[in-house]
């Protein structure tokens, strides 16, 4: 499985997708999808954080996605797949946050899950919930990395 996006040029998110502009969720695009796939989970999230705020960041977290390409924005739009809570979510607040490296360039990774099964959580969840939820249901995992100018 590959994943690719447009947002990711020359390995570098364009700044919309962050602090230098609207914030809008990233667009990607799943390739070379594992057989009996029934659809996707995946985590939009910055290790690099971890020395500045202790944990790595979730931007953005996802399941239930059935269909293979995400367009830009569409965390706050789509209602084909679920949005769980990122690392800044109040109670209503389940999208995409955008990029905002507090110290230096940051290493930002987009893991896309290939999954054999729907998974049943609403979105008044965080990853760890769908972290166990998806034990045992995992038929491949891509990664893709990017770097968010400081």
């Amino acid at each position: 499985m590959k994943i690719t996006s447009i947002g990711l040029k020359n390995g570098i998110f364009d700044d919309k997708y962050g602090k230098r502009g609207q914030e809008i969720s990233i667009p990607f695009k799943i390739e070379d999808i594992p057989k009996n796939t029934k659809s996707f989970a995946f985590l939009f999230e910055d290790k690099d954080a971890i020395p500045v705020c202790g944990f790595s960041f979730i931007h953005w977290v996802g399941w239930n996605l059935t269909r293979d390409e995400v367009h830009e924005g569409e965390s706050e739009t789509a209602n084909d797949f679920i949005s769980g809570y990122h690392s800044l979510s109040k109670e209503t607040d389940k999208h995409y946050v955008g990029m905002a490296p507090p110290d230096k360039d940051h290493v930002y990774e987009l893991h896309v899950y290939a999954l054999d099964r729907m998974i049943d959580l609403d979105e008044q969840h965080y990853f760890n919930d769908l972290y166990w939820k998806m034990e045992g249901h995992i038929l491949e995992e891509a990664i893709l990395k990017g770097i968010y100018k400081s």
